[in-house]
């Protein structure tokens, strides 16, 4: 007695399974007919099953392997085997069935389904690239779909954006309270792609309701307001960010030069070499630590610093000690310089530019406002220059080579005679300053491809930072550098970015004719 209430369950559960898996005869049929809008309708309310066996079914529909018979019902064909998707299991081959055939717009609309389908996707990077992707253009006949996939939803973010899919596929329809609701639940969207949609309808011809009209001025104006709130945090963000790569590739310059006076045009080749050591590091374990490649940045920063370093205080005892008090030789000699590191690295890497890829961890990026989006990749930048900045201050203000530093800067005759070794302290500080560049360039290395042009699109920006912030001020780079990202940034889209940044330069150079301390002055004045 017992034995029978578990087969009753059992055929219980392996009916339900069946009733699961099966699709209405009614829903298939029109895809084997010869009506056009009958068809795509059908794809639609497959799509909007949200089963498996709905998937599989617009998958054959788009692989040319749905067959109808004579009867008009269809099946899924997979080389000698016929399924039935209206029970849901194998059948024996009919005979006289052919292919479905399928247009561009039913292809189309199969597409656009299946696409659709991912919002159902257990990953949710999925569902939210599935919901970004149809906010480029939504189809009315995906709203079962769109409302299936948002009463399973249970993400803020991704319920948000179904939200206002379902509104803007409503803009069309022929009820005027159904478009006047669409319209108004749009008003809390960021989407600029919205506006020209809504424009049109106030147009003539557009939308006949006056109701539905007044809504569109007012959601166009909150959108409106939305968009300006975000362009403007977007400018203060990449602007920031800007900053923050000026402040890291002018920082090492404004310690060289206000110590020892050195005009280092070499400077953007020390950030070309940081750059191209965290491209060895990359391929190092690409090759021999593949388990571990998202890790190759943290080795890349030290050795940059290293390389670059070391690059540095060889010039310095090669080149640059025997020209201290001479601005216009060490301009031509590291001019040359510049050009022979340029040529090394072209015969060693090739003239073409590497690529250096993001680490996982530093791909993507967060959305904030709504749509704005901020890299992961710069954000982690402008924490980096953040971090840089405290260290030199740190070796600066608290360490006895910070001491020796600043003694030098402000009277370098004083300091050699109270028994400051002030080629040691030159060598090391030009060292310090370099490295300094080495990690710049690690920071480049993850805004773009690495070439041997690289350090020459900063170099001019380098010494305009040093020279506005006033020279060896670490507050004044640091004011400067930020400033001239952000008034960069809010230029560009006025003036564009050739006239942006002649205007800077203009700028710089009145700032200078009316204060050439730059923004801070110095105490002292090294003297020779």
């Amino acid at each position: 007695m017992q034995l029978l209430p578990k087969l009753l369950v059992l055929a219980c559960l392996l009916l339900s399974s069946l009733a699961q898996a099966a699709i209405p005869p009614d829903l298939l049929k029109p895809l084997a007919g010869d009506d056009p809008d009958a068809r795509v309708a059908a794809v639609a309310q497959i799509a909007a099953l949200a089963t498996p066996e709905a998937a599989k079914v617009l998958q054959a529909l788009q692989d040319d392997a749905l067959y109808a018979a004579p009867d008009g019902k269809v099946y899924i064909v997979d080389g000698e085997q016929a399924v039935d998707p209206a029970i849901g299991r194998n059948v024996p081959m009919p005979d006289g069935i052919d292919g479905v055939m399928v247009n561009n717009r039913l292809r189309a609309a199969v597409a656009g389904a299946l696409s659709g389908l991912q919002l159902l996707a257990p990953e949710r990077s999925a569902r939210l690239a599935a919901a970004q992707a149809l906010q480029k253009a939504v189809d009315p006949a995906q709203l079962p779909l769109i409302r299936t996939a948002l009463a399973r939803e249970s993400d803020a973010e991704i319920q948000q954006l179904l939200q206002v899919l379902i509104a803007s596929a409503n803009l069309h329809a022929p009820d005027a309270a159904t478009r006047k609701a669409a319209v108004q639940a749009l008003a809390g969207s960021s989407d600029a792609r919205l506006l020209p949609v809504l424009q049109a309808m106030l147009e003539q011809g557009g939308e006949p309701d006056e109701a539905v009209q007044l809504a569109a001025i007012d959601t166009m104006r909150q959108i409106k307001g939305r968009v300006s709130r975000m362009e403007l945090a977007g400018n203060v963000f990449y602007g920031i960010s800007l900053g923050s790569v000026l402040l890291l590739a002018a920082l090492g310059l404004a310690i060289t030069f206000g110590l020892m006076g050195i005009i280092n045009m070499a400077h953007g080749e020390l950030l070309m070499i940081g750059a191209y050591t965290t491209y060895l590091c990359q391929l190092f374990f690409r090759t021999y630590l593949p388990g571990l490649q998202d890790a190759y940045l943290l080795a890349a920063l030290p050795a940059a610093f290293l390389v670059a370093g070391l690059v540095g205080v060889a010039l310095e005892r090669t080149v640059i000690r025997w020209l201290y008090g001479r601005p216009l030789e060490t301009l031509l000699a590291t001019w040359g310089i510049s050009l022979i590191l340029m040529q090394l690295v072209r015969t060693i890497f090739g003239a073409q530019n590497v690529e250096v890829a993001n680490p996982a961890w530093m791909s993507g990026g967060v959305t904030v406002l709504g749509g704005l989006v901020l890299p992961y990749n710069r954000l982690a930048i402008i924490g980096f220059a953040v971090v840089v900045v405290v260290a030199v201050w740190l070796i600066l203000n608290k360490t006895r080579l910070g001491l020796f530093v600043r003694a030098v800067t402000q009277n370098r005759r004083m300091a050699d005679c109270v028994g400051v070794a002030t080629g040691k302290v030159d060598m090391l500080t030009f060292g310090l300053g370099s490295g300094i560049a080495g990690l710049g360039g690690v920071a480049l290395s993850q805004l773009g491809n690495v070439g041997p042009d690289l350090g020459q699109s900063y170099i001019v920006d380098s010494f305009m930072v040093v020279v506005l912030g006033g020279v060896g001020q670490l507050a004044g780079t640091v004011i400067a550098a930020l400033g001239l990202g952000e008034v960069n940034k809010f230029l560009e889209p006025v003036a564009g970015a050739v006239l942006a940044k002649i205007a800077i330069l203009v700028f710089i150079i009145i700032f200078i004719q009316r204060r050439p301390q730059g923004l801070f002055a110095m105490k002292g004045r090294s003297v020779e």
